[in-house]
């Protein structure tokens, strides 16, 4: 790989995978390594700089996570963030210790120095901090760049080494100059050229796709989701007729799912689309299951099994192209990669986690991406804007979205309100703003009064919230007229249901779905 990367070294960091698309937001490829991957192995690649990031450790404990010190002997800039920053600060000469008094939110910072790193900033910006320590004695071998008014080292330069350290987190939308603090570090401090393009990927991944799979046939397991409908396409621009997708009817799909799908891709793309119909046996495994993390294995079990049953009617084929990406690799911990730090917490992960005994090669084209970057090649690849744009759907289905018990009739009221949901929000003109809408049908009933007689029906419970990385989410201001539209039209329509209820829960402490 020939283009210019800034390593982020992850120290436990919540906001990892958010200072990585920072990073590439300003066009600017980046990748997310160990704490403990080696300066040898960092010398190899084409190298702009490095940023430590935060985390949730003291420097000064004993089994506190380190860096390879060898680092800051690459001759590139290295910008310390939180945890990142004592660390190299720590290793150059300064003393760490608790702070008297800690920080944590909204605080504003006073600019000293007002050249490279924060150049082309006020005197006061606001910043957000998240720290218990900060640098006790700093030395004489830094500079003093910015403070607070309980750290008066919130931002520092060495003034030997190529090392910059900031105690709060310029990564965050909470610190609304953080991006001219990056671009600053980026361009003017590691000199990017900002060659990280869309297109160039899209061109780049097509020929690597042609080279790995030759003449061979590569199967796809498509969804109709955004991840998989762009892995389809790139493969399917890549090798044309040599692509077959399946498409799994799991009978846990939204309403005219399945319709929509074969119209885009056999119809409009003119691909080979085969279409497996295993609903009834998903939904004879599913029976009485209320468990959710239950639901989740009987559905991987059955998708492999339905995945199987047309698989082994194609010849030649010897790949499976799956839309892994950047964020799954980290989060599954994946073995293939050895920039993935985190343990595995993926249980269930798009086409049903279909394992390596079933023989194939993995192809991923978008395992280097974020799903926002995910969108911008789909709209370069011509993809509908409704499948491009549309909110994510998770990979069990409305399985765990009927809470409790699976019926036919449950799913139906559920594939009904889903639809108002929907239709609601675009009128509005509110679903390119909400990051993911939803509706849950829950396991009550409760009492109402219905044609002036008393009804004992369902409850549907509607979720929207709005996010960047959807590692955390904050619930949807839908206007209250919306939300009565909504209501009222489920009610009316949906025969089952007699009360509307809205989550205004933000994850955390709560998740976006339900179960």
């Amino acid at each position: 790989m020939s283009r210019e990367i800034i390593a982020i070294l992850d120290f436990g960091s919540q906001y990892g995978q958010l200072i990585a698309r920072r990073v590439r937001e300003q066009n600017v490829y980046s990748r997310i390594f160990p704490a403990d991957v080696t300066a040898n192995e960092l010398s190899k690649l084409p190298l702009k700089g490095v940023i430590l990031s935060g985390g949730p450790a003291s420097v000064y404990e004993k089994n506190a996570p380190r860096c390879d010190e060898k680092i800051f002997e690459l001759d590139v800039p290295i910008l310390g963030i939180c945890y990142g920053m004592q660390l190299g600060c720590q290793v150059l000469g300064a003393k760490i210790a608790p702070a008297q008094r800690r920080e944590f939110g909204r605080t504003s910072l006073a600019i000293i120095d007002k050249n490279d790193l924060l150049a082309n900033l006020s005197e006061s910006i606001t910043a957000w901090a998240s720290h218990g320590d900060q640098i006790e004695q700093l030395g004489d071998d830094f500079n003093k760049l910015a403070s607070t008014g309980t750290c008066p080292f919130a931002a520092v330069r060495h003034k030997k080494k190529k090392f910059y350290g900031v105690q709060f987190h310029p990564e965050v939308s909470h610190t609304p100059k953080g991006s001219q603090i990056l671009e600053n570090f980026l361009y003017d401090i590691c000199g990017c050229s900002g060659d990280w393009k869309m297109s160039d990927f899209a061109g780049e991944t097509v020929e690597a796709v042609r080279r790995q799979v030759g003449s061979a046939t590569v199967i796809c397991g498509l969804s109709g989701g955004v991840d998989s409908s762009v892995t389809a396409s790139l493969v399917h621009k890549a090798i044309g007729e040599k692509l077959v997708c399946i498409f799994v009817d799991n009978g846990l799909l939204r309403k005219n799912e399945r319709e929509q799908v074969i119209s885009t891709f056999r119809n409009h793309f003119h691909m080979d689309l085969r279409v497996v119909d295993w609903s009834k046996q998903f939904l004879a495994e599913l029976k009485g299951v209320t468990d959710p993390q239950q639901k989740r294995k009987i559905i991987g079990a059955e998708f492999i099994k339905a995945f199987e049953s047309e698989a082994d009617k194609i010849p030649n084929a010897k790949f499976l192209a799956q839309g892994t990406l950047y964020p799954d690799v980290i989060e599954s911990g994946d073995s293939r990669d050895t920039h993935a730090p985190a343990a595995n917490i993926k249980l269930h992960h798009n086409v049903g986690g279909l394992p390596a005994e079933l023989g194939f090669e993995l192809v991923e084209p978008l395992r280097d991406l974020f799903k926002d970057e995910v969108r911008l090649v789909g709209e370069y690849l011509g993809l509908p804007e409704d499948m491009v744009w549309r909110h994510p759907f998770p990979g069990p289905g409305l399985a765990v979205r009927v809470v409790g018990d699976i019926t036919p009739e449950r799913l139906e009221i559920l594939r009904s309100a889903d639809e108002i949901l929907i239709d609601e929000i675009k009128v509005a003109g509110l679903y390119r703003k909400i990051s993911q809408a939803l509706a849950v049908l829950l396991p009550i009933s409760t009492v109402g009064v219905m044609g002036d007689e008393r009804s004992y029906e369902n409850v549907v419970a509607i979720r929207a919230v709005e996010t960047v990385d959807f590692m955390t989410a904050d619930f949807s201001r839908i206007p209250y007229e919306v939300l009565g539209n909504i209501s009222n039209r489920i009610i009316n329509e949906v025969r089952g249901v007699n009360r509307v209820v809205y989550d205004i829960s933000s994850k955390p402490p709560a998740t976006i779905e339900w179960e």
